[in-house]
């Protein structure tokens, strides 16, 4: 992973989630380094990325979340030659693997619902190894400490992130930054 990533999250943790165009505008005001873009299509990512990268900001694509690209090979080397976002989220690891063969940061994303997906959370990065992990929800201090502890990998705690208290909480488990679309949360 870019080691550029490492030191904006460890010098602000707060990772900026824009899931609605609205939002960009807020997220590059705010004082965070870096935005998880879950939002944009094939007519409107490469402006997004470049107004994200003209304000000095990191911008790490959900493709999942992008309409009109098939999830696949293809859009990936698209999206990562043409439109240079500094890496992608995803929660397929079909295309974590892809993304670290192509030398692309990756960052998967785990929904952690229950014990059996937890487990298979945690055999899944053991076998892709992303860059980082990004657990939903967010709010579980002793399932953040878990895989972190198993897996090696920086996590990123997100989803269900309401106040400053679940921010400390997720940190001190052991999380190394947190991601939210909630804007207050951005400001702290």
């Amino acid at each position: 992973m870019n080691k550029n990533f490492y030191e904006k999250v460890e010098a602000n943790p707060i990772i900026a989630a824009v899931n609605s165009m609205e939002k960009l505008d807020l997220a590059i005001q705010s004082p965070c380094e870096i935005i998880f873009l879950l939002t944009g299509n094939i007519f409107n990512l490469k402006s997004i990325i470049d107004k994200v990268k003209d304000k000095g900001m990191d911008i790490y694509v959900h493709i999942d979340l992008m309409e009109g690209f098939s999830k696949d090979t293809v859009a990936l080397k698209y999206i990562h030659e043409n439109m240079k976002p500094d890496g992608i989220i995803t929660t397929k690891s079909s295309l974590v693997k892809k993304a670290k063969n192509m030398n692309i940061c990756a960052i998967q994303r785990l929904f952690i619902l229950d014990s059996l997906s937890l487990e298979t959370g945690i055999h899944s990065v053991k076998s892709t190894r992303p860059d980082a992990i990004e657990i939903m929800p967010g709010i579980m201090p002793k399932i953040i400490k878990k895989i972190h502890d198993k897996t090696k990998l920086p996590v990123i705690a997100g989803g269900l992130i309401n106040d400053k208290e679940d921010v400390i909480q997720s940190l001190k488990a052991g999380a190394m930054g947190i991601s939210t679309s909630r804007k207050e949360i951005w400001d702290m």
